[in-house]
């Protein structure tokens, strides 16, 4: 009599042709929707069930198939992220933060590189003929038309770091106002007698925001403005605006930047080639508070953005968008932030707190 070979465990009868989700049910003992719950962030899934699939997944070498995955769901969990010229350090460092936010949720990102010199169609065009399931747009250089298009293809759409003027689409911002109007306060606070605005884009509802809202607190301290140029977000730009300001027969002895890349140009100006001490002969103040602001060559007084919160926060809402079939009202979230004092700007007499490592400047503490 022959000896019969020992029974095969389920294991041995793995399959030799690719391991589907079929064979990974099968081995654990669970429906196929189970295994795609799994392998789905957020899904309703018990522990149990999890565990058993990851065991079956891993004894079978188990890998899902993505594209496959998509294309059934009809989803790509990737969203497009529309991008400036990373020349401003703030915004690799809100980039970095809304990629890592946007993993926790199990999503990939594809990124799309807009430019301040040309017109949003070509990227327009580019966007919607990508398998992306949604949008966020950081972009200062994207119009209103971009989001009513993406409106009409029902891609959801976030506006970062800026709003729009279409209606119906949701943003997160920093809180230009608040912060803007804060700068404005603690300049007179400073007892400085001659005010500058340096601003971006003139189509930026950033830029437009902290100059709208910088003036107004001046004219309501009863200060105006001596000058105004235009930076356009770009360092060169900037130098040549600041030297516009700097040659002007009534110099202004503080400038507001509407941002940082912009103030330490014209900390760079204003040192270099007009031999002013900065924090003394000159107040000069940005908004973001990105990494650079606090090297020693610039010590930068700032009104930070909480890029990890603008981030995380964006990150959720376009999540419970593309989780309900309902349509919801536009959320316009603006997160709040401090003024960071640094050596670029002179210290009024009252008002300073945080630690002596991040001094902070409050209105609200005089």
């Amino acid at each position: 009599m022959k000896n019969q070979s020992p029974k095969k465990s389920q294991l041995d009868k793995a399959p030799r042709h690719p391991v589907t989700a079929y064979d990974v049910a099968r081995l654990a003992g669970v429906s196929q929707s189970a295994v795609s719950r799994a392998f789905t962030a957020g899904s309703s899934i018990s522990l149990r069930t999890r565990l058993k699939v990851e065991d079956a997944s891993q004894r079978l070498n188990y890998r899902p198939n993505l594209i496959a995955r998509s294309l059934s769901m009809r989803r790509s969990n990737t969203v497009g992220v529309i991008v400036p010229p990373m020349n401003n350090a703030f915004f690799p460092e809100l980039l970095e933060e809304l990629s890592a936010a946007f993993n926790r949720l199990g999503y990939r990102v594809l990124l799309f590189t807009s430019s301040s010199s040309i017109s949003s169609g070509p990227i327009l065009e580019e966007v919607l003929h990508s398998r992306v399931d949604a949008v966020v747009t950081v972009s200062a250089s994207v119009s209103s038309r971009f989001a009513e298009e993406c409106q009409r293809s029902r891609l959801p759409i976030i506006f970062l770091n800026r709003k729009t003027d279409s209606k119906g689409v949701s943003s997160v911002t920093g809180a230009n106002v608040q912060g803007a109007e804060t700068i404005a306060s603690f300049l007179v606070a400073g007892r400085h007698t001659r005010y500058a605005f340096m601003a971006g884009l003139e189509s930026s509802s950033t830029s437009r925001d902290r100059e709208i809202a910088f003036t107004r607190r001046l004219a309501k301290l009863g200060k105006t403005l001596c000058g105004r140029v235009n930076g356009n977000f770009s360092f060169e730009e900037a130098m040549s605006a600041s030297r516009t300001l700097l040659s002007a027969r009534l110099r202004p002895d503080a400038i507001f930047c509407a941002n940082d890349y912009m103030a330490i140009a014209t900390i760079q100006i204003a040192r270099c080639e007009f031999g002013l001490d900065v924090g003394r002969d000159i107040s000069i103040v940005g908004f973001d508070d990105s990494k650079p602001a606090s090297w020693p060559a610039f010590l930068l007084t700032t009104y930070g953005q909480p890029a990890r919160a603008m981030a995380e926060r964006t990150a959720e809402l376009l999540h419970g968008q593309l989780r309900s079939t309902d349509k919801r009202a536009a959320t316009e979230v603006i997160m709040p932030g401090d003024l960071v004092v640094r050596e670029s700007a002179r210290r009024p007499k009252r008002g300073l707190g945080g630690s002596p490592d991040r001094q902070i400047w409050s209105d609200t503490q005089i």
